[in-house]
């Protein structure tokens, strides 16, 4: 966000800036959401609603959940909330004490191991590598799991590098964890722009994972409504998505009440046609940007399974990324975001949630940068 924020200033100013920061799809919101969400303001549909969702909403995420994922839940077990952000914001608050430690694979999405912190928690990084394909193993996630072991992140597909665990591997997690009181927070926000392999939600691989896993969804990209601010989680355990409720109630009750009647068409399969152009247009994207930045001498990439980011190796142009990033930006008019703060230095993080032109005189950019250095 700070990297967007300086190059929309320096845009602003007159310079040329080519931004690859946002996390966000650069397409528009398909029109039959757009259309559902006008028909619930002409309908007056503004007032409060229960503060964990309406009813016809939770039935739709109950129904999807079903549908896509083979898992099968109650609408008592479902909150939504502002964003996927504001669930896992939930959960930690909700969950995690002081001294807890909470055990997070790196590269991670920066706001995990802040939450936890904020929530009194410690966040344990496991660092990963490409030798794994940035996938925590059951070896390491056994040796980080201590006495203080309340939770474990996963993120899949991942953010920042578009990793995608298998079912034999959730499978394999799922063992490590058996006998023990750990729960696992699934972070699933990019599950409908899995490109490569068919997409498992860690709650599915077994009974025993069903039971301690806590997935985490929403629509921001999927269906590119990230400003409309609609997240879920689903749970088994019912006192506990109570008390998430409970906190929510005394934060921000419901979410807008027109991007819930929008959600239900979102939800379904109606929108499935909408959903496999984006991905089409992703795949395009990536394919192109993996092949160019791998012809940059020094520079490398691994193709993603999922989401819409490139996790590019630095290392051997600069190691420290902030540097990277601020002379490219600069000097190049070309805004990407530093791997350090995804918790692993000499990487940069790229996302190609955007046109292919752009993406083109991007890499043409970096190319000249990284020939200068």
């Amino acid at each position: 966000m700070a990297v967007t924020a300086l190059a929309k200033e320096l845009k602003a100013s007159g310079r040329d800036i080519l931004s690859f920061s946002a996390g966000e799809p650069d397409f528009d919101t398909p029109q039959i959401i757009k259309d559902e969400a006008i028909r619930a303001i002409n309908e007056g549909f503004t007032k409060y609603t229960a503060v964990d969702g309406i009813t016809e909403l939770k039935s739709a995420i109950v129904e999807k959940l079903k549908r896509d994922n083979n898992l099968e839940y109650k609408p008592e077990n479902i909150i939504v909330s502002n964003g996927a952000k504001h669930s896992l914001f939930n959960m930690f608050q909700t969950l995690i004490d002081s001294g807890d430690e909470v055990i997070i694979p790196a590269p991670y999405w920066v706001t995990y191991p802040e939450l936890v912190k904020y929530s009194g928690g410690v966040p344990v990084a496991i660092e990963t590598s490409e030798d794994t394909d940035f996938k925590i193993t059951p070896e390491k996630l056994k040796n980080a799991i201590s006495e203080k072991t309340k939770m474990v992140i996963l993120t899949t597909p991942s953010n920042p590098t578009g990793a995608v665990y298998s079912r034999e591997e959730l499978v394999a997690i799922g063992d490590v964890l058996k006998g023990t009181d750990i729960l696992v927070a699934s972070d699933e926000m990019y599950e409908k722009l899995t490109y490569d392999g068919e997409f498992t939600s860690s709650a599915s691989v077994s009974e025993d994972m069903f039971k301690r896993t806590i997935t985490i969804n929403g629509l921001s990209k999927s269906v590119a409504m990230t400003g409309w601010r609609m997240g879920y989680l689903a749970f088994p355990d019912i006192e506990i998505v109570k008390g998430m409720k409970s906190l929510q109630s005394q934060s921000t009750s419901n979410i807008n009440s027109i991007t819930q009647k929008a959600s239900v068409v979102a939800l379904s399969s109606e929108i499935d046609k909408e959903i496999a152009k984006m991905l089409e247009a992703f795949k395009e994207r990536r394919d192109f940007a993996v092949q160019k930045l791998n012809e940059i001498e020094g520079v490398s990439v691994m193709k993603p399974q999922g989401a819409f980011y490139l996790f590019v190796n630095i290392s051997e142009i600069d190691s420290d990324s902030i540097k990277f990033s601020s002379e490219l930006l600069k000097s190049k008019g070309v805004a990407v975001v530093p791997g350090v703060g995804f918790g692993s230095e000499g990487y940069i993080r790229m996302s190609f949630a955007t046109d292919l032109e752009t993406i083109k005189q991007g890499i043409e950019r970096i190319k000249e940068f990284v020939e200068e250095k």
